[in-house]
């Protein structure tokens, strides 16, 4: 039996309680153990069985396909139940905002997630009513991949109307993630847990239509810890949707009015466009390719480019300097 098995049994057990998975594990070292210990704790061969009828994987976070920008983050789950293909390239951008979006909202989210799906960048979402389920019909309009994130078990797509739009992101080769095994009680702090995955999977997060308090500007509070790329495009002064918006980028979040705006921030060229760089040597571009790939730390990046430290350390502060690259608390991001 191997060790997601067990842990998945435990999820069930703790009712995805993160506190007590934490306590568990570091009290006996391995889920295996944990379970032995869990008084009338499920089959952990029986529940598996379930998960392969429902085609459902789980990825523990130490496991090597586990997405490591989530790996890096504050507080990432200890398992994630995927559905579909969840391997995707880097950089990748949630879309997200207001369930009680505008007809313009809407059609601006669809928009910008078809544009930047076309030029290869994955779309992050939470497949909410509003911006988010725009966001994925986007992406799926040009054949993009895109990423669903639940705040339910991946056997009880939340909101039921989005059945269909949830087969069809796995049938055209996305996936559906959660952090909740099958059978977890429905509550509304579970779509406030889920945030933190979405800005987790994301290299940026893109904000259309955010109201003074919202689900969004929670998973704007998480990609600020999780050291991402805020962008948000703005609006009416007395529209109370884009409240929150405003605020943001008051706050010092990126203003931005078309996809190109955030291919230029990205440092990457869309459909039809030249990447507007200086000329690089080919050690500053392997070194901005880590970056894009989400390589952010000079740890990660000996690791990718094979660089010497010392050099690493010249083509960083060179990349900076021509102002292509920036750092903030050790990390390195596209500027």
């Amino acid at each position: 039996m191997d060790n997601a098995s067990y842990y998945n049994a435990l999820a069930i057990a703790y009712r995805g309680s993160y506190a007590k998975l934490s306590r568990a594990l570091a009290r006996y070292g391995t889920w295996k153990d944990a379970w032995a210990h869990f008084q009338d704790a499920p089959d952990p061969q029986r529940e598996r069985r379930i998960l392969d009828d429902h085609r459902i994987e789980l990825l523990l976070r130490e496991d090597g396909a586990y997405p490591f920008l989530l790996r890096e983050a504050p507080v990432p789950p200890f398992g994630l139940y995927s559905k579909g293909d969840l391997n995707y390239t880097m950089p990748a951008v949630a879309v997200i905002g207001t369930r009680a979006a505008t007809a313009e909202g809407k059609a601006t989210a669809r928009s910008f997630a078809r544009a930047l799906a076309q030029a290869g960048i994955p779309i992050i979402s939470g497949l909410a009513l509003g911006i988010d389920a725009e966001a994925h019909r986007g992406a799926l309009e040009v054949g993009g991949k895109t990423i669903a994130v639940l705040g339910t078990p991946l056997d009880s797509v939340y909101p039921k109307q989005h059945h269909a739009l949830a087969n069809e992101i796995v049938s055209s080769g996305g996936a559906l993630v959660s952090e909740f095994a099958i059978g977890h009680p429905y509550h509304a702090s579970n779509f406030l847990s889920r945030n933190r995955i979405i800005s987790g999977l994301s290299t940026a997060i893109l904000i259309v239509e955010a109201p003074e308090r919202s689900g969004t500007l929670a998973t704007a509070r998480f990609a600020l810890e999780q050291n991402r790329d805020i962008f948000v495009i703005p609006g009416s002064i007395t529209s109370r949707n884009y409240k929150g918006s405003h605020e943001l980028i008051k706050a010092g979040a990126a203003l931005v009015t078309s996809p190109e705006d955030i291919f230029m921030h990205l440092g990457i060229a869309g459909p039809g466009t030249e990447t507007e760089l200086p000329n690089l040597t080919e050690p500053e571009q392997r070194i901005l390719a880590a970056v894009r790939d989400g390589h952010t730390t000079a740890e990660k990046m000996l690791e990718a480019t094979g660089a010497e430290l010392t050099e690493l350390y010249q083509l960083l502060a060179s990349l900076t300097i021509k102002g292509i690259l920036k750092e903030l608390n050790g990390k390195y991001s596209l500027n």
